[in-house]
This record gives C-alpha cells, structure tokens and sequence, in this order.
C-alpha cells in the first residue's frame, strides 16, 4: 500500500531585502518537512499572497516600504484566519522594544535580524530557525482575531485576559509538599512573553515571595521586556543585576547577557550573573532553578512554560526531589509543548493547568 506523503509546512517570507530573502530561503529549502511557498518585499504583497498562498506560517520582517512589519502584522490578526508569525528581528535596544509591541500584536516569536552573519553559528541558526517553523507551524494554533490592548506611558501594550475561574477538578489536586514557599522559579521559552503577561500582573502589591524568571531572550531584549511587564503589574518588575539583594515582593527578569543563579550570604539571597558555555539556552533555567534549589531546599515553587527544547528539566526535578512544589502549563494552552512535556511526562509536575489557571495556583500556593 502506497503512504499518502505528510503535508509540508508552508512557508512565506516577507522581507524588503532581497539578500535576507534567499538567505532566510536558504536556510530552510532543503529540509523534507517545510515549503517555501512564495516570497515578499513589503506588507502589501504580503497580504495579497497569503489569500493565494495559503502559507502555514510567515517570517515578517519589521522596516519594509508602503507597509511595515507592524502594520502588516496588525492586519494579519485581524483578518477572518489570523496565522502563526515569527518576526525577524534587530539585536538593538530599539528593535528590541519592536519585536515586544509585535508579540503583544500577535506574533508568537522572533528570530535574529543577524542572519546576514552566516560564518559564524551557521548551524545553531539553521536549526533554531527549522526548529521554531516546524514545531510553530505544524501545531495549527489557535491564533486570537482580535487582540485587546490600552496605553501605557504612551506606548500600547497588551491587555492581559483575566484568570478564568478554577475548575473544581483542578482545585482537588493537591501539591505534594507541604512546605511554605518561600520563593517562586519560572521557566519559559517561546510563547513566554505572552504567557508571563497572563500570569505576573494578577500577582497581588502584597504578594510576601520573591519570583524570579528566566525567559529566553537576546541580551538587548531582557531589559525592555521587564520594563513592560511592570508597566502592567502591580508589582515591581525588573531585569535583574549581578549582586543586587533579592527582595520579597519583586519579580526579577534574568537578563540575557548570561545565566542568573542565586547565592547566599548570611540569611541574604544574591543575584549571580554568570556565563557557562555549557548551557544551550540563554539564560538557562536550568541553572537558575539547580542554584534557588540548592540556597532554598524544599521551599521553592517551580513553575515551566511554553517552550521548546528541554531546559529547566534538571531544575524542576532537583526542586521535586527536595521537597519543593511543581507547576506546569498544559499542552493545550502552549505555543510550544516542549519544555513542560519533558517535566509532565517524567511524572515531576504536581499540578498541569492552563495558562489562565497558573497565576491562580502560585498565589494560592504562597
């Protein structure tokens, strides 16, 4: 019996420079699972192809004539079938703040503008770049037509939905641990912009822990992301420096420079910002988990996002081990169920929920 062939991934490619086209074309042609169905050069020709194309997924880029990547962006979401969008993005401070309006937008991750850079990483490059088409594209989301939003400090950022009410078969399944939390780790990959928006501004002014969070961005990207983010909560957020005291009650964003990992001095906690070339993903959740793991034995919550790969697998279960509480996001509510599928199917999550349930669960957990 002869096997039907499985349906490639169809992939458009909007870019005005023609260089960053067949580079980004390239990169992706030869692999058996994806289909470069079409190019183009600005956002208008964008529209006007996907009606005829019908791609799976499009990389967009931002600064384009006639129509930009935002505006082009803008129109995709709202349109009768939204689709999945990976914004190709400058390394700069100020294309870092762009990519964030985008994925509030709608968008559901980036790459590096860098890819001109060829000689160096062109491995990593290739893979990260199949890695996100594939596992994005192939998952047929369920991509939101609208998307809410209000200004802040004059700039528009996403409003985030409220936490919808705890189902009760969700609220009887109890943590294993009986311990008092005393610090919440969260780890997260692609998708996690959105989702951290889900769950840190609903963390109540007196919330009595710190949280710390490794979400993996560029260097430039850390920064502006804290700066939103405590734009829309209620509680302090921000990028994280080496040495500086962690205080209760403050959300801290481990920057992208290097790993964040926890110290201690007495009865203190320090923030470390260090570099190992021994982790993959940057900055690793990994070593920020193993490290809280190892100042906070058995007091820590261990909570994993959307994500792809694996990192933060070690961390949840040194955290599981020594007495700690685990939450995981499901896999319905993931971009990406890859990180939390590593920590759900080695049996080392006490709870799985949807993302609208987490932010409910760490604070009933405190």
């Amino acid at each position: 019996m002869i096997q039907a062939p499985e349906k490639k991934i169809k992939v458009l490619i909007v870019d005005d420079s023609a260089f960053m086209r067949n580079t980004i074309k390239s990169l992706i042609i030869k692999d058996p699972e994806i289909q470069v169905v079409g190019t183009a050069s600005d956002g208008f020709e964008a529209l006007e192809k996907i009606e005829s194309l019908k791609p799976d997924i499009i990389t967009l880029d931002v600064e384009m004539p006639r129509m930009n990547g935002l505006e082009a962006l803008r129109a995709i979401m709202a349109s009768n079938n939204p689709l999945p969008v990976i914004m190709v993005s400058s390394l700069t401070t100020e294309g870092a703040k762009t990519t964030l309006e985008a994925l509030e937008l709608g968008a559901v991750d980036f790459i590096p503008k860098n890819l001109s850079d060829l000689s160096v990483n062109i491995v990593n490059i290739k893979d990260m770049l199949l890695d996100k088409l594939k596992q994005i594209g192939g998952k047929k989301l369920k991509i939101q037509r609208k998307v809410s939003s209000l200004k802040v400090g004059g700039s528009t950022v996403t409003k985030p939905a409220a936490p919808a009410q705890q189902p009760q078969s969700v609220r009887s399944v109890q943590f294993t641990s009986n311990k008092k939390v005393q610090i919440v780790a969260i780890g997260t990959s692609t998708g996690g912009p959105k989702a951290l928006q889900s769950i840190v501004p609903f963390f109540p002014k007196n919330f009595s822990v710190p949280v710390i969070i490794s979400q993996h961005m560029p260097a430039n990207f850390t920064g502006p992301f804290a700066e939103r983010l405590c734009q829309l909560s209620q509680l302090p957020v921000k990028e994280a420096k080496h040495g500086e005291k962690i205080e209760n009650g403050i959300v801290y964003i481990a920057p992208g420079s290097g790993h964040m990992s926890i110290t201690k001095r007495g009865f203190d906690k320090f923030v470390s910002i260090g570099d190992d070339p021994g982790y993959i993903y940057k900055p690793s959740v990994d070593v920020m988990m193993l490290t809280v793991n190892s100042v906070m034995s058995g007091a820590c919550l261990g909570v994993i996002l959307t994500g792809m790969g694996n990192d933060g697998f070690k961390g949840m279960r040194a955290i599981k081990e020594s007495g700690g509480r685990t939450l995981a996001q499901d896999e319905e509510s993931c971009v990406v169920f890859g990180m939390p599928k590593f920590v759900v199917e080695a049996g080392l999550a006490d709870k799985v929920v949807p993302l609208s349930e987490i932010a409910g669960e760490i604070i009933n957990s405190i």
